[in-house]
């Protein structure tokens, strides 16, 4: 007779995102669920994306990765003087890299971070939440691509900034691919913000996590819900990974998007002082 196979959540859920003949569904399954979250949301400025940067910075457009053949440009922000400094990746969250994504790379950098913020759609900037979703969709099904791009970023900034060390920091979908780009960076990365991004759950995906991470949730996030929040924060205790992972039981998810009309001051003042303090701890020292 021939045996049943029963699987937990966290395995199931690891080789769905695994099987390539389920790409494609889990992308558009995981976009259709930020879109329920952004219901009548718009990529307008936020307060996060308004403040000026706190030091003087230069800024601009850059050619950072050849990813299938095609260049990809990005967004470099850098605090002014010739010495080195840490570095990090900066990753849009679902509308793309806009100019409010570009803005808070400018206060990254004013905080003494080379701040690269890298474009993970094409080109593309989306202006309302059916296009935003189309993108994130479609994104989802060039994984590898991805990969590829956020590989060249953190290349780019070790051999044409110099950085002393990395990090990475994504918001909404880029939070999601700020813990994938860990998992494969291994041990190259200095540090992990993500925030309200997919989780992982699945001991041996999280395995190749080196480096600290800060994860920042919503407790009212219904794509992203606190059951899971706690799942991932379980399955990195129990292997020992350092981590901080704080939910905001009041919030939303997109509390702190720097583009979005779901912005909640309080939440979003006290994420970001988190992040910075964090990022001093880990890359500023």
């Amino acid at each position: 007779m021939r045996r049943a196979l029963r699987f937990g959540l966290p395995v199931a859920l690891a080789l769905v995102w695994n099987a390539p003949a389920r790409a494609a569904e889990h992308a558009h399954a995981e976009a259709g669920a930020m879109a329920s979250e952004h219901q009548g949301d718009r990529p307008v400025a936020s307060p996060a994306a308004q403040r000026a940067p706190r030091a003087p910075v230069d800024a601009s457009e850059v050619v950072y990765a050849t990813v299938a053949g095609r260049p990809v440009r990005g967004f470099l922000a850098r605090p002014q003087g010739a010495e080195p400094h840490p570095g990090i990746v900066v990753i849009h969250e679902w509308w793309g890299l806009n100019d409010n994504i570009r803005q808070l790379t400018r206060q990254l950098a004013g905080e003494g971070y080379v701040a690269l913020a890298v474009d993970l759609y094409g080109g593309e900037v989306a202006s309302d939440p059916d296009a935003a979703m189309a993108l994130m969709q479609a994104a989802g099904e060039r994984a590898a691509e991805l990969q590829d791009n956020l590989r060249a970023a953190h290349r780019f900034l070790a051999e044409q900034q110099h950085v002393t060390r990395s990090g990475v920091i994504g918001w909404c979908f880029g939070g999601g691919w700020a813990l994938q780009d860990a998992l494969a960076q291994g041990g190259k990365l200095d540090a992990v913000v993500m925030y309200y991004g997919r989780v992982e759950t699945d001991p041996a995906r999280l395995a190749p996590l080196s480096a600290p991470l800060l994860g920042l949730f919503a407790g009212r996030d219904r794509s992203i819900p606190p059951e899971q929040v706690r799942a991932f924060q379980d399955a990195l205790a129990k292997l020992g990974k350092p981590a901080e992972i704080h939910v905001y039981e009041g919030a939303d998810h997109a509390f702190a998007n720097p583009s979005g009309t779901r912005y909640q001051p309080e939440a979003a003042r006290d994420a970001w002082q988190r992040t910075l303090a964090f990022l001093a701890r880990t890359l500023a020292r």
